[in-house]
């Protein structure tokens, strides 16, 4: 019984870090929508304006930060863009990090240590997605090239 219990909670901890590689790149934008939907119902728009309010605010985010990695021409500013995305992402990849790690180990320097490995991995996971948004391939129109 113990060792399936094992078997579950290590399950578990996988699922939740694929779940949080995943869904890295949306931090920024969820961010702004629980912000935008705290401000909403926060001046009397009610659960379900805060709710539209949110999500609304939210995608545009995300459509936002895809069109401008996709369309923007200098690469400065495409990291600047990709930077605001990534950020996010390190900061909650360093907190579920910590949330796991806590609970495994008592030195305090050593949850550091990891939070930060934990915070760099999720932080280059979300840049290499970022980033492979900006990286579509060009179209040779169908013609082929002969050697």
């Amino acid at each position: 019984m113990i060792l399936l219990a094992i078997i579950a909670s290590l399950t578990a901890i996988g699922l939740l870090c694929w779940l949080l590689f995943t869904l890295a790149v949306f931090a920024l934008p969820a961010f702004v929508g629980a912000t935008a939907g705290a401000w909403a119902h926060s001046i009397g728009a009610g659960i379900p304006g805060a709710l539209l309010i949110g999500v609304a605010a939210a995608a545009l985010t995300l459509a936002a930060g895809h069109l401008l990695i996709t369309f923007v021409r200098p690469i400065w500013l495409k990291l600047i863009v990709a930077a605001a995305f990534v950020a996010p992402a390190a900061i909650a990849g360093f907190h579920a990090t910590h949330g796991i790690v806590k609970h495994l180990m008592p030195s305090d320097g050593w949850q550091t240590t990891f939070s930060v490995i934990g915070a760099v991995a999720v932080g280059i996971t979300a840049f290499v997605r970022v980033a492979g948004i900006a990286a579509a391939p060009a179209s040779s129109g169908g013609a082929v090239a002969q050697a």
